[in-house]
């Protein structure tokens, strides 16, 4: 056959298979056709030409060594093409992701930003969000550990940085969830501006007087700082559930271990902060603002574009749904945009019971009540025993035959006063919630009352928790580590 830019690898292996042991000893960079995914999608589309680009050497060069190959094992020379062509960007889609992996574990393995930069802008040109999700999902499947991925971050948007500023941030309607984030970035941008200008007015000298006369409004900025992880909490609680629905969990992951890498930076800072330690919070407090403003980059230029592509309008309304109960940090959102359908909604396709926030099965009810590390009673407005947790060691006895009974036929008559004057507060609005502690067979007996109200603060029954705190009350200092 001939041979010259515009042959396919796959032709060329299929023709002279000893020269794939030939490509894995010429460059690292070739490793990947030891895999045969990436033969058969990388193989099929890549030419010589592009083939060389991310070997890093010229396609004459590239030639010249294949003719020598097949000459050394057929003992005939090769016939080459005159044709000459500079490598194009690869376009189909399986193959563009062979070829990011390939640049990545590049990186991986020691190769320089400035090369891997050359290969991607040779090879691929373009990159959107959701591409580079898919590519770290695939690492990640395929065995690169999480930590790694998360190593390689910021080299690898540095890589794609180019191709990935082209594009336009996402373009949302006041009050969607991805609006909201982009106002806190915003805030968040303000105030670490306001705090770089703190730092620029100490000096990399510092003197312990301007540290001191600037020092109550440092503080007011880093509790301010630390608002930081509602927006955090948003997102890995809200947002990233729902992109996991479409098997994107590699990312969010990556980009929640980003996100306690920076939380544990933020109290570096401020405990630094108040030990007066200047000279180490110099450099930990550069290091914090760098990573909050690339959080704000991979943000706003991976993670919102892909979601925005990815997720239905009623998976939106979904993430919108539970913001408030996380709070915001810095901004009141917008109420613009609120959620068209009830959340249940969101689970209309799963069997079971559909509750405000999921969807379960009676038999996932039961385990999850029985398996707390409490005893549970209701009783309903009528005042009759609906249900108890039949949990292995009640605290207080009960049997199926307390079901349906009324409530002041259950405790003795000395008691009877009490637990009237709690249903009877509770059923008029006066109180919500009524507790009790007690020495029990050497056990700290914690036992709490709360009245159920539905939405209309209509009451609806009363939930009794009894729980031995005995454990919990001996309990000191930090546990962090699993036995």
């Amino acid at each position: 056959m001939k041979i010259g830019p515009e042959t396919k690898i796959n032709d060329l292996l299929t023709e002279y298979d000893f020269l794939l042991n030939f490509f894995i000893s010429l460059s690292p960079r070739y490793n990947l056709l030891k895999n045969p995914i990436a033969r058969k999608t990388v193989g099929k589309v890549a030419t010589l030409a592009q083939v060389a680009a991310l070997g890093g050497i010229s396609v004459d060069v590239l030639i010249n060594k294949i003719g020598q190959e097949v000459e050394r094992n057929t003992g005939s020379p090769v016939e080459k093409t005159d044709e000459t062509a500079a490598p194009m960007p690869i376009t189909e889609p399986s193959a563009r992701h062979e070829i990011l992996k390939a640049i990545i574990r590049n990186l991986h393995d020691g190769e320089n930003i400035a090369e891997a930069k050359r290969q991607f802008a040779e090879l691929v040109k373009d990159v959107d969000a959701s591409e580079i999700a898919e590519m770290e999902q695939r690492l990640i499947e395929e065995g690169m550990p999480q930590e790694e991925v998360k190593r390689l971050c910021d080299v690898h948007v540095q890589v794609f940085k180019d191709s990935i500023e082209i594009k336009e941030v996402p373009d949302v309607a006041e009050g969607h969830p991805v609006h909201t984030f982009m106002l806190e970035n915003r805030a968040l941008e303000r105030l670490l501006d306001g705090i770089e200008e703190i730092f620029k007015a100490i000096g990399k000298t510092p003197s312990s007087e301007v540290y001191k006369n600037n020092s109550d409004n440092l503080t007011k900025k880093f509790e301010s700082l630390s608002k930081i992880n509602l927006h955090y909490l948003r997102k890995e609680n809200q947002l990233f559930p729902v992109l996991e629905k479409h098997e994107i969990s590699g990312p969010s992951q990556v980009m929640w271990s980003l996100d306690d890498d920076i939380r544990i930076m933020i109290k570096n800072c401020v405990h630094l902060h108040e030990e007066h330690d200047l000279l180490s919070l110099l450099p930990v407090i550069t290091e914090t603002i760098q990573a909050l403003r690339d959080m704000i980059y991979k943000e706003e230029h991976i993670l919102f574009p892909m979601a925005v592509e990815t997720l239905t309008e009623q998976e939106w309304d979904l993430v919108k749904k539970g913001e408030s109960e996380i709070g915001f940090a810095w901004i009141l959102p917008s109420t613009a945009q609120q959620p068209a359908a009830p959340v249940q909604e969101a689970f209309s396709n799963s069997s079971g019971i559909s509750l405000d926030t999921g969807v379960l099965s009676a038999e996932q009810i039961n385990l999850m009540l029985v398996n707390l590390p409490l005893d549970i009673s209701f009783v309903d407005e009528h005042d009759e025993v609906r249900y108890y947790s039949a949990t292995r060691e009640r605290l207080f006895p009960r049997s199926p035959g307390v079901i349906g009974r009324k409530v002041q036929n259950c405790h003795p008559p000395k008691s009877m006063p009490v637990v009237q004057k709690i249903l009877d507060d509770f059923r008029d609005g006066i109180r919500d919630t009524a507790e009790f502690w007690i020495t029990l067979q050497e056990k700290f007996i914690h036992i709490r009352y709360f009245a159920m109200r539905n939405s209309k603060r209509e009451y609806k029954g009363c939930l009794e928790v009894t729980q031995d705190v005995s454990g919990i009350r001996n309990l000191s200092g930090q546990k962090r580590l699993l036995d």
